[in-house]
């Protein structure tokens, strides 16, 4: 039987019937469908098709457990914010979710309140303060915090070849009154790394790579759904271009500049000036828990 032009997709789609999994069979028919279409929509050329192939290809090759090459290209076409989007729709006073990013690592120290999570990682000396509750303004007890963020050359600690131990990560939980307070560095804005075929993809298309100054907290606690979200430093002049479209204007906060002298809340005394950020976090309940 000869397939032609506008007659081999539904032939394809023909072979799914026998597809056991509900899900797996409308994920695949809607993928075929749409591919097939783009294919005839831009009149693709073979030359076209093997360039996408090698580009897949080269996106396959440069991942390895330092770098999530996939992850970048999902970020930067914009999809993970359009998966995040459909799967995390909340009440308005909730915190609204972001990216996961490709620079999350298992296994970061656990560290008491007060702490100092940049644990050397260079940077400005920056102070957060956050409450973490409930739709209601209870307090969320026991909260689990991770956190990370880039140093002030830009880079996360996964990125240096010769890292020996995490920095500016770490977990913390809040106390009793949904409290949490760390000593970190302050956020600076970091391109993405664009040395592989995600940063010659938006080079072709005319894209900058930069990220704008930013903080990654992901919070889990019993009762209440999980959150993965960035909280943006203001003022930062990549907030209306993020490379991976994660801004919600929601998540914007102050970093309040401060001369030497006392810190908050841990009375301690800085040497030299920093910053302050205050932040609430508010958790969405879990479905079993309304």
């Amino acid at each position: 039987m000869e397939f032609g032009r506008n007659t081999i997709t539904d032939e394809v789609l023909s072979r799914l019937q026998n597809t056991g999994n509900p899900r797996l069979k409308q994920i695949m028919t809607s993928l075929i469908r749409h591919l097939h279409d783009f294919a005839r929509e831009v009149e693709l050329t073979e030359a076209e098709w093997f360039e996408g192939i090698k580009f897949l290809t080269d996106t396959g090759r440069i991942t390895n457990d330092r770098r999530q090459e996939f992850v970048l290209l999902s970020d930067t076409l914009g999809l993970s914010m359009l998966v995040i989007a459909q799967n995390n729709r909340k009440p308005e006073r909730c915190t609204e979710a972001a990216v996961f990013g490709p620079f999350y690592v298992e296994g970061a120290p656990e560290y008491a309140l007060g702490e100092d999570i940049a644990n050397g990682a260079m940077g400005e000396p920056c102070y957060v303060n956050a409450r973490v509750m409930g739709l209601q303004g209870e307090p969320v007890a026991g909260a689990l915090v991770d956190v990370w963020q880039a140093d002030e050359a830009g880079f996360y600690d996964s990125q240096y070849a010769d890292n020996e131990q995490m920095r500016a990560r770490g977990r913390l939980h809040t106390d009793a009154k949904g409290r949490l307070h760390f000593r970190t560095i302050l956020p600076v804005a970091y391109p993405i790394p664009s040395d592989g075929p995600v940063g010659r993809m938006l080079s072709a298309t005319g894209r900058h790579p930069w990220r704008p100054a930013h903080i990654h907290f992901m919070i889990e606690a019993p009762g209440y759904e999980k959150l993965v979200t960035h909280v943006f430093r203001d003022a930062d002049q990549y907030l209306c271009s993020d490379t991976v479209f994660g801004v919600r204007s929601s998540l914007i906060a102050h970093f309040q500049q401060h001369q030497a002298g006392e810190t908050t809340p841990a009375a301690t005394q800085s040497d030299v000036p920093f910053y302050t950020l205050d932040f609430d976090f508010v958790l969405n309940p879990s479905s079993n828990a309304q």
